[in-house]
């Protein structure tokens, strides 16, 4: 990887950290769980401009310097199976898409980060009880997914539309 590249992909872990922690700050929703994730812009982008092992290993340092940044190792679990799904599926989903739908993308990221915690949380908890707060969570998800997805649908553009001036 040439260092342009890889200065990039830090600059942008940092910037996802950035927003990450400001985002803790905000006052919790009325929904335990439920968050905008402001901080899946950059990985929605980077999904966009950068290899798939790229984007991976945004997201794993991301995921990963959240939980040390919070002290909360103990939801690396949760943050790391969440990602990893939605990671997958808009990877998968991009493959169809054009920077018209790139909310598309986000929005099908959103659901399948909360059924990545959700199913991390039956196997932690051993009991399928915590299903029935899967509908709360794709709804969020998806009104989030959509909002990070037009924002990062707004930055690709007008990234692109400097390259060409």
């Amino acid at each position: 990887m040439k260092i342009r590249k890889l200065t990039e992909l830090a600059m942008l872990t940092a910037l996802a950290l950035i927003i990450f922690v400001i985002e803790l700050h905000f006052p919790d929703i009325a929904i335990p769980g439920v968050k905008l994730g402001l901080a899946n812009i950059i990985t929605v982008y980077a999904v966009f401009v950068y290899k798939p092992s790229e984007t991976a290993m945004l997201v794993a340092c991301r995921v990963i310097l959240g939980a040390i940044f919070t002290g909360n190792m103990s939801a690396l679990l949760y943050s790391a199976s969440g990602a990893l799904l939605c990671l997958l599926g808009m990877l998968y989903l991009k493959r169809f898409l054009n920077l018209n739908y790139i909310w598309l993308c986000s929005i099908l990221g959103g659901i399948l980060h909360n059924t990545g915690q959700i199913a991390s949380a039956m196997l932690v908890m051993q009991t399928t009880a915590v299903i029935s707060y899967l509908p709360v969570l794709v709804l969020s998800g998806s009104i989030a997914g959509l909002f990070t997805g037009l924002c990062a649908q707004a930055v690709l553009k007008r990234f692109r539309k400097k390259e060409h001036l």
